[in-house]
């Protein structure tokens, strides 16, 4: 039973690991040559360069690595990135339209609810998931919804009020 891959000189993936696959990320249809046990987080960062999409925990703890696939979020860092061929994607490069902010990142800077910034991108993917389901309805059920996004710099107050204010602009 093999327990590793095998890995080609020079540490690269072995041949028989190797699958490509077509996902639909941000609108754009995107082709990727990964290993076929690579994360959709590693997928995404290393060979996409879709580096907002933050690695933090690496075991779906800290909501760092939000993305939304078929409209629900997902923790990319639990899930395949063969999983999602075929499914639409949007990562936090997604979001944002071309002439400004979404709303929520606006609101996010208007009510300083970032410091250092590392877990934003997961916050803000979080807060358009639970505006668009309907779960913002009071502080309580926000800080439920959002629950599984970390903030070491505990900025939950101001990211409380940062949804709240984008759902009542909603």
């Amino acid at each position: 039973m093999r327990t590793s891959a095998p890995s080609q000189p020079g540490g690269g993936i072995a041949a028989d690991d190797t699958v490509a696959i077509s996902l639909h990320i941000n609108g754009e249809l995107r082709h990727v040559l990964t290993d076929r046990r690579a994360t959709l987080l590693d997928t995404l960062r290393e060979r996409l360069a879709l580096t907002g999409t933050k690695k933090g925990c690496d075991r779906g703890e800290c909501g760092a690595c939000t993305v939304h696939i078929d409209g629900r979020r997902v923790l990319a860092c639990l899930a395949l990135a063969v999983m999602a061929e075929g499914r639409e994607v949007i990562t936090i490069e997604g979001v944002t339209p071309a002439d400004g902010l979404h709303p929520v990142q606006a609101s996010f800077i208007e009510h300083d609810a970032l410091q250092c910034g590392y877990c934003t991108p997961g916050q803000v993917m979080s807060a358009i998931a639970c505006i668009r389901e309907g779960r913002a309805t009071s502080d309580d059920e926000i800080r439920e919804f959002m629950s599984g996004n970390l903030c070491r710099c505990s900025a939950y107050p101001q990211i409380v009020a940062a949804v709240r204010a984008a759902a009542a602009g909603a």
